[in-house]
């Protein structure tokens, strides 16, 4: 497994796009049976309204922008998880992220 902080991360859904107010992000891939999964746990969600949509959404699925520590760019399509009683969020990778 690989882990690679986050130093920001925009959000696309639905018409509209926005940059996470977060804490902290962290970046995890895993290489599982030949295929490389990835999620992304943020902590320190400072957008309420976010996470009470997402909390009750059907419609989960965010295309990401991504810039790790590194200096790398990331883009993506995931699944926004919102934990609303910890100010959190886990987003579930879908497909190939671009950047790693």
């Amino acid at each position: 497994m690989e882990t690679y902080a986050l130093l920001s991360l925009t959000l696309s859904h639905g018409g509209w796009t926005k940059e996470l107010e977060m804490e902290s992000a962290e970046l995890a891939l895993v290489t599982e049976a030949g295929s490389r999964l990835w999620y992304i746990d943020v902590n320190g969600v400072a957008d309420d309204e976010l996470l009470d949509y997402f909390y009750t959404a059907a419609d989960i699925g965010v295309e990401i922008s991504a810039l790790a520590r590194d200096g790398r760019m990331l883009e993506g399509t995931a699944y926004f998880h919102a934990n609303k009683l910890h100010r959190a969020a886990a987003l579930r990778g879908d497909g190939e992220l671009k950047g790693v």
